[in-house]
């Protein structure tokens, strides 16, 4: 093999210990410590903390904490911990562990140090996606030749770095390791990817999307090593191998007894629960058709929604991925460049844009837009030229300060200016259709559009993996999205499933095709008996203000009783879900809508809303099992029907896509939340954005790669998020989970290395709930907690 081919595959084996960082204009939520997965959760959390220096379990206080808020039961961490040979006071081993954690210190600055500030430098330039008025030149011929041409320029660049940049970066790198023995190199590449793991993440996650950017502005992992090995040779830093003989963690053990406990929990209350439900769902009769039927996202925000819906009337609810089984790629109306809308786990396999239909309405809709885009033009040039910066200030200070003001002081009323203004501004959706029927052309690699066939499977998939056997006169598939001013997290707060976008035009391209005659004849002949009556529409849930608005133009005049009662029953379902928002973040219930408008509208505000902080549960299986209890916002909610899934397809599915998704979700808020420093990204108060890709805290230095405090924190020392690793439980035969999980490894691979637990109430066995443990094997749930759960404690799951 060749001196280049083992540089590359050693970079390509040592970058998977760091994990994928999405530009920030389209957060999506991973596991930071992927690449570490192949191991024990235990295992995995030490070797990151010796690579990455984070730490991997919740503090002492955050325990201490969460036992006196009775979040962990006492017997079960008794248990825990007499199992591992502890016998003190829960208080005297956290006291130990406090004082374990308070004996560690800071490192000093060093030569590498000023390595990093550099290449920080100057990879935030390269890697600029449109902020940059003034662009790095000649990025067009990729990073590392972009850098060689400005190395000389750079007084902070030694000489002799300058001349080790050979014509390739697979020479630099040979040059800078010709000292090193070959069987080195792995370990030496692994170290220095990690050393600026946010950037690491980013080139990585660009080099394997292959997207707009990278294609014009290309950078790779070899590019950047050679780069930074070059400095670091040229400051005299040593790049040997460190000794990995690091002491292990004294406390990681009973840390990990208090986390056992906790999760244990939580898991108790919610299994009984669902095993409680499971049994009255077998001896109840279903009811009749219902008013309406709602598809939200599996969101844990839906779950708040959805039960305040449920409570206004005769509604029933489902739960389905937010990008509605739809991979596509799209491209708004008004918008320059198309979006990735599904999970990162899949490729785009549709491109669909917006196609006006209504002249008139565009019309109107360009007027309003042409102004407001003229006027946002002149702004940004006025600011960004340095002749007329200044006399931009003086002139326009005062109306900034007047909307500054405004924005600080009465952000509710600003909001409402705001929605009178849009309400004179047709929205995209009010002119434009979806371009859902296939174009017999392409956009790149991807067809336009969709086939008849393909609208088939893509509706029966859904009806499939939801169970459904019977349609209201309304369905409404609903996505969703947030609404915040002046957050550079605002896409952590839109729809995962969707990339980090509203899920509104997933939710309108379902529609468009269920509605679609010639696919609700095929649907029917598949046995989905759709009755002629029954209309789809989407919505899409402002998940920070609790508005669901309806997406409602095609709706036919014979189903308007049912649309404004259902209009009426979603504004009263808002009040009582704000009022809920509200109260979770401090604020008085009895003014939760105006007080989530304010939060929207409040330029300072660094809490619009929870997002998903609290998740803690994955439930997949009928409504029913669930819709009775208050979650508390902290539960993803899958609808399945095991009975309408003879064969499992729809399972597997579930468990492939959804569960995996989960995880990354849940273990993202958990390590942001245990060492935010690390894999978070701190406070928002101290955050800079850069080049429309990340933050940094201050004025340099690496990507912050996580969430930050105020999206985790109710306050510096008070965790609003618990960090929990997910518990996952499905209504379902066991045998049927046990071979999915058998077909898929890497499935039982997560399970097996704890990284999220699994638990089944078998139907077919008396509602019987079984714990995996390991190797596809299952231990029943005591018959002690069995008996409890016909006595569900639906208060325990909504408090801890």
């Amino acid at each position: 093999m060749s001196t280049d081919a083992t540089i590359r595959d050693s970079i390509d084996t040592a970058a998977t210990t760091v994990g994928s960082l999405w530009p920030i204009h389209s957060f999506v939520t991973a596991n930071p410590l992927a690449g570490f997965e192949d191991r024990p959760f235990d295992e995995a959390v030490a070797d990151a903390a010796d690579l990455l220096g984070g730490r991997g379990y919740p503090s002492a206080e955050t325990f201490r904490t969460a036992l006196q808020r009775d979040q962990i039961d006492p017997g079960i961490l008794e248990t825990e911990l007499a199992d591992l040979g502890y016998d003190e006071d829960p208080e005297v081993l956290l006291e130990h562990m406090a004082n374990a954690s308070d004996a560690t210190g800071d490192a000093a600055d060093g030569p590498t140090d000023r390595v990093d500030q550099v290449l920080a430098k100057w990879l935030s330039a390269f890697l600029d996606e449109g902020s940059a008025h003034w662009s790095m030149p000649n990025r067009k011929a990729g990073f590392y030749t972009a850098f060689r041409g400005v190395a000389e320029h750079d007084s902070e660049i030694p000489a002799t770095a300058v001349d080790a940049l050979a014509q390739t970066p697979t020479g630099t790198i040979e040059a800078v390791l010709a000292p090193y023995p070959e069987h080195q190199w792995e370990t030496i590449f692994e170290e220095q990817l990690a050393a600026l793991p946010g950037w690491t993440g980013l080139i990585k996650q660009r080099d394997d999307d292959e997207g707009a950017w990278q294609s014009t502005y290309p950078i790779s992992l070899a590019g950047y090593l050679a780069a930074r090995l070059a400095l670091l040779d040229a400051v005299d830093a040593d790049i040997s191998p460190s000794d990995n003989s690091v002491e292990p963690d004294p406390t990681a053990e009973l840390a990990g007894a208090f986390l056992r406990a906790w999760e244990a929990t939580y898991r108790g209350a919610l299994v009984e629960t669902v095993a409680a439900e499971s049994q009255s769902l077998a001896d109840s009769d279903t009811g009749g058709r219902p008013d309406a039927q709602l598809v939200f996202c599996i969101d844990t925000r839906s779950e708040v929604i959805r039960r305040h819906i449920e409570a206004t009337g005769d509604y029933e609810t489902h739960g389905y991925a937010g990008f509605f089984g739809i991979p596509i790629e799209y491209q708004g109306y008004d918008d320059e460049v198309s979006v990735d809308a599904c999970p990162p786990i899949l490729d785009p396999q549709h491109r669909i844009t917006d196609v006006p239909t209504d002249d008139d309405t565009q019309a109107s809709h360009d007027r309003w837009s042409g102004l407001r885009e003229a006027a946002d033009e002149v702004i940004e040039t006025l600011e960004a030229n340095a002749a007329t910066a200044y006399g931009y200030v003086e002139t326009a200070g005062s109306g900034y300060s007047l909307a500054l003001a405004a924005r600080t002081l009465v952000p509710g009323r600003v909001h409402d200016l705001f929605d009178t203004v849009e309400e004179s501004v047709p929205d995209d959706h009010e002119f434009c259709d979806p371009l859902v029927h296939y174009q017999h052309s392409y956009a790149g690699d991807l067809p336009v559009g969709l086939t008849t066939e393909e609208k088939v499977e893509y509706a029966a998939t859904a009806f499939d993996m939801m169970g459904w056997e019977e349609f209201s006169r309304l369905v409404v598939f609903t996505g969703h999205a947030s609404e915040t001013a002046n957050n550079p997290y605002d896409a952590s707060l839109d729809c995962g499933a969707c990339a980090g976008n509203p899920g509104g035009p997933n939710a309108r391209v379902l529609a468009e095709i269920c509605n679609d005659e010639a696919v609700r004849a095929a649907l029917r002949d598949q046995g989905f008996d759709i009755p002629e009556d029954t209309v789809f529409l989407a919505g899409e849930h402002n998940t920070t203000t609790a508005e669901v608005e309806l997406y409602d133009s095609d709706v036919p005049e014979s189903h308007a009783d049912d649309l404004a009662q259902l209009r009426g029953d979603l504004a009263a379902a808002r009040e009582d879900a704000a009022a809920e928002r509200a109260e979770s973040m401090g604020a008085d219930g009895s003014s939760g809508v105006s007080e989530t408008e304010r939060r929207a509208a409040d330029w300072a505000e660094t809490r619009p809303e929870w997002g998903l902080a609290g998740n803690a549960g994955f439930v997949v299986g009928p409504r029913e099992l669930t819709s009775d209890v208050d979650l508390d916002g902290r539960a993803f909610l899958h609808s399945y029907d095991w009975s309408t899934d003879p064969d499992g397809e729809a399972l597997e599915s579930i468990l492939t896509g959804p569960m995996v998704v989960t995880q990354w979700i849940n273990t993202q808020y958990y390590f942001s939340t245990v060492d935010n420093a690390v894999y978070g990204s701190g406070s928002k108060v101290t955050h800079n954005p850069v080049g429309n890709v990340g933050v940094y805290q201050g004025n340099g230095g690496d990507l912050m790669a996580g969430l930050p405090l105020q999206s985790l924190m109710a306050a510096d020392d008070d965790p609003y998020h618990q960090p929990l690793r997910l518990s996952t439980v499905i209504h379902a035969p066991v045998d049927r989970v046990t071979d999915v999980l058998a077909d898929h490894g890497e499935l039982a691979e997560l399970l097996d290395n704890d990284w999220l637990s699994l638990t089944v109430v078998d139907p077919t066995q008396d509602h019987r709930a079984f714990q995996y443990e390991r190797d596809l094997e299952w231990t029943p749930v005591s018959e002690r907690a069995v008996a409890d759960a016909m006595e569900p404690t639906a208060s325990a799951v909504a408090d801890d």
